[in-house]
């Protein structure tokens, strides 16, 4: 095998054990929530594997990374670490946050993992400003912060969006589109068609996919990484991926009537860990 051969093989084996460790860690809460161990809400990452696999590798060790309260993916490939945070799962001391944060405020600052929030677009703010200080400080780190499409429905999304992109700081906005902000669609919420065109109009770099290919999802990632250091201003990453399983809880709900299993069908074809 080539050199390049080799490196691609390397790189493709280190993402797939990112997508496959996380579908395999939430199918395990999906086998044991039920006993009722687990006293924590769980918002769950089936579907979106590919999302967090891609850009967290493409972060790499000094990336800095925040999230919202969907964010086990996200805490998974970037620390590959089980044992806190299983632990703070079941609410133990030897978690992540001593038990007492549960799924939805996870951090490890030591890996990165600066942390998330149950508050939407909570983070969003926080991560600019760890950008802001990266660029005084200029250590070349790379800030990035995750996020449903229902976080730019709040202002500070917007403010956070203006101010980086006036202050020319290279942060990365990683929207992962569901296609719901919790059961309510783009159509009953937006007065727009699309949020890549209007983050365009703003001095801001955009980047979208609705791939389901970890390795596309890389490439892009580093992309827009180069470009973001490159012009000195923010990129905006717009993801689609199809939520598998309840907006809160490890169950399916195409029984409630907001959307159909047809369309979970589709998805499925193309998981991203097959």
């Amino acid at each position: 095998m080539t050199e390049f051969g080799n490196k691609w093989f390397d790189l493709n084996i280190e993402l797939y054990k990112k997508v496959y460790l996380i579908r395999k860690a939430e199918e395990k809460i999906r086998v044991h929530y039920h006993e009722n161990d687990m006293k924590t809400p769980m918002h769950m990452s089936v579907g979106e594997e590919a999302i967090a696999a891609g850009v967290c590798h493409a972060l790499g060790e000094q990336g800095q990374i925040f999230g919202s309260y969907r964010s086990h993916a996200i805490y998974l490939a970037k620390t590959g670490e089980t044992d806190k945070f299983f632990a703070e799962m079941y609410g133990k001391k030897t978690g992540l946050a001593k038990g007492k944060g549960g799924s939805m405020h996870l951090s490890a600052p030591e890996n990165g993992f600066l942390g998330t929030s149950a508050i939407v677009a909570g983070t969003i703010p926080i991560a600019v400003g760890t950008a802001f200080s990266n660029k005084q400080n200029k250590n070349n780190k790379m800030a990035a912060v995750f996020f449903g499409d229902g976080a730019i429905d709040e202002g500070v999304f917007w403010e956070s969006l203006n101010f980086a992109c006036l202050m020319n700081i290279p942060v990365l906005f990683v929207c992962e589109d569901n296609g719901f902000a919790v059961h309510y669609p783009p159509s009953v919420r937006h007065g727009y068609n699309s949020i890549c065109d209007i983050v365009a109009k703003f001095n801001c770099n955009v980047f979208s996919s609705e791939t389901t290919d970890v390795e596309i999802v890389y490439e892009l990632t580093c992309n827009a990484i180069e470009v973001s250091k490159n012009t000195q201003r923010p990129a905006f990453l717009y993801l689609k991926y199809y939520r598998y399983l309840e907006h809160v809880g490890v169950n399916e709900d195409f029984d409630c009537g907001y959307r159909s299993k047809e369309e979970f069908m589709k998805w499925q074809k193309v998981d991203p860990v097959d």
